[in-house]
């Protein structure tokens, strides 16, 4: 046998190897999900995340036949969560919904566990919620003025509570920090809903606050919305101003969430979680769901989702750079 023909036969090994890996990818998609699934939420169970991840959840087992588990691994603004993700089997049976902290992550932890980017593989967009500068009845401040005014009064006194560093809810604080020129101390908690309901109680003085978690404490009178953060107002809330009509140019935070699986997922198997998140947020009960929470449905392709948390690392990182609001 020459050299030609001993490449030749290589060559064509080499392809037909190609070629039977390439084959079962539409079959591993047709036969997917096999197996119970596995869908991990970074904050605390009552969250605008879990919200959404369970709404998620419950529609897929009923539409596959396969149950689907909501694991919350709450802390350090999801960076307890995302190693179990990255970790596990990339055959898209474990999932973890995000919001749009996990790409300020990035920035804000200079010794992260994982690469935000290197380490995950998009599945889709699922929604987004704006979110509502909160305070408590006792305050005293009625308007988003009001609360800058007191603020700047008291130097060093007031707070803002979070649902972790890192969160969206953490972010939109320090947004709200760099644009007003007022000081105030950061309070992590490990969700939305302990956050708030220390807003509630007095001890902390606003919180941006997911519409999802929000409007039943706003709807019953145990705390008042100022502002919301995004630039139209939102329905649910027709009389609660935007940020901007309060007064403060580039205010606007868009609260997104999403789902993302390990890296090397297979992209037959990601589209088909996209589909099926598509389909799901079409569904009539889903989008009553969604509007009673102030929630607007926004799903899209792997590769979209991709671009997307690319341009979200970079957008938000500039946020972390600007308020100096690194985690470690």
């Amino acid at each position: 046998m020459n050299n030609k023909t001993a490449i030749y036969i290589r060559f064509c090994k080499a392809s037909l190897i190609t070629s039977l890996c390439l084959s079962g990818l539409p079959a591993l998609a047709q036969n997917f999900p096999s197996k119970p699934m596995r869908m991990l939420v970074p904050f605390s169970a009552g969250s605008g995340t879990d919200i959404l991840a369970r709404t998620v959840a419950i529609k897929m087992a009923e539409h596959w036949g396969q149950q689907v588990v909501v694991d919350n691994r709450p802390g350090a603004g999801g960076t307890v969560a995302a190693p179990l993700v990255i970790s596990s089997n990339p055959d898209g049976h474990t999932l973890m919904m995000v919001s749009a902290g996990h790409a300020a992550n990035a920035t804000l932890y200079r010794k992260l566990p994982y690469d935000t980017l290197r380490d995950f593989s998009g599945v889709s967009l699922v929604a987004s919620t704006p979110n509502v500068l909160i305070v408590g009845n006792t305050l005293g401040a009625k308007s988003v003025k009001d609360l800058i005014a007191m603020a700047k009064a008291k130097p060093g006194t007031f707070n803002y509570s979070s649902a972790g560093i890192g969160s969206g809810t953490h972010l939109n604080g320090e947004q709200f920090k760099l644009i007003t020129g007022i000081s105030a101390t950061h309070v992590p908690f490990r969700g939305a809903p302990e956050a708030l309901a220390d807003v509630v109680a007095g001890r902390v003085h606003f919180l941006f606050s997911p519409t999802v978690v929000a409007i039943p404490f706003i709807r019953d009178g145990r705390a008042l919305a100022l502002g919301v953060s995004t630039s139209a107002r939102v329905p649910l809330l027709p009389n609660v101003p935007t940020l901007a009509e309060a007064g403060l140019a580039d205010s606007d935070f868009d609260m997104w969430f999403g789902l993302l699986a390990p890296a090397k997922t297979p992209m037959a198997v990601r589209e088909t979680l996209s589909r099926e998140v598509a389909r799901i947020l079409q569904l009539q009960d889903v989008k009553d769901r969604l509007t009673t929470l102030g929630g607007i449905p926004r799903a899209n392709t792997p590769q979209e989702f991709d671009k997307f948390i690319r341009a979200e690392v970079e957008k938000l990182g500039k946020i972390v750079k600007a308020g100096g609001a690194y985690a470690d």
